[in-house]
């Protein structure tokens, strides 16, 4: 069965001279998550979407995510991990930088989108790439993110937020880290899915529980708003 290549751009999105619009047209089985407001980063949509795609897929899908990306695939993933096979985590944006509503003008007001991400392992290979001079988030956050999520963590040195900005146009890389993880999946033996590599639908899945809190954030700010 054929399989996809699920390419999830950050925060503002990736034009043309972006690494993640190269890769799009270097690999024919990929393709770019859709229906998302680029400008708008509310997790719980992004994460929605990035789902819907993963549900859409005739075959296993390999996540390629920048930035805001990661977050959100790495929710939609912990909903899907019988349709994952890969996850390839570029440059993830610092979850406290952002709350259910989107960007955190205020650092000191709410808290932050970290608790709703997911708490352990992936059940599938995996891989971090960092930065040591992401102004979006410091190594050392990433390799914690990297350990908490059992993820293979990749050192670039000190190459930006890995985007247009930091000079990551064409960049082969990507393509061998992607071949790396297709590589390190390819060993897995195969067999009955565990427990929780089953699909989690309703009220238990990782998805409808942010969805719930996001709905409270938005009715407590319609609140405020019409407070006298």
């Amino acid at each position: 069965m054929r399989q996809t290549v699920l390419i999830v751009p950050g925060y503002r999105g990736s034009g043309a001279g972006h690494w993640q619009t190269w890769l799009e047209q270097e690999v024919p089985e990929a393709r770019r998550v859709s229906g998302i407001d680029w400008e708008d980063p509310l997790l719980a949509r992004w994460a929605g979407e990035v789902r819907r795609e993963i549900d859409e897929a005739p075959g296993a899908v390999w996540i390629v995510a920048h930035s805001f990306g990661c977050l959100a695939s790495v929710v939609a993933a912990a909903d899907r991990p019988h349709k994952v096979a890969g996850l390839l985590l570029v440059a993830p944006a610092d979850p406290e930088r952002f709350d259910l509503l989107g960007l955190r003008r205020d650092q000191q007001a709410g808290a932050s989108v970290a608790e709703h991400l997911p708490a352990t392992s992936f059940n599938c290979p995996s891989i971090l790439v960092a930065s040591r001079s992401d102004p979006w988030l410091g190594f050392d956050a990433a390799r914690r993110w990297a350990e908490r999520w059992g993820s293979h963590l990749v050192d670039v040195g000190r190459a930006g937020h890995i985007n247009v900005d930091s000079g990551h146009g064409a960049w082969p890389l990507v393509l061998t880290l992607l071949a790396q993880l297709r590589a390190t999946a390819a060993d897995v033996p195969l067999g009955p899915l565990p427990p929780r590599a089953e699909p989690r639908r309703g009220r238990n899945g990782v998805l409808a529980r942010l969805r719930h809190q996001t709905r409270r954030a938005m009715n407590g700010q319609v609140r405020a708003l019409v407070r006298p």
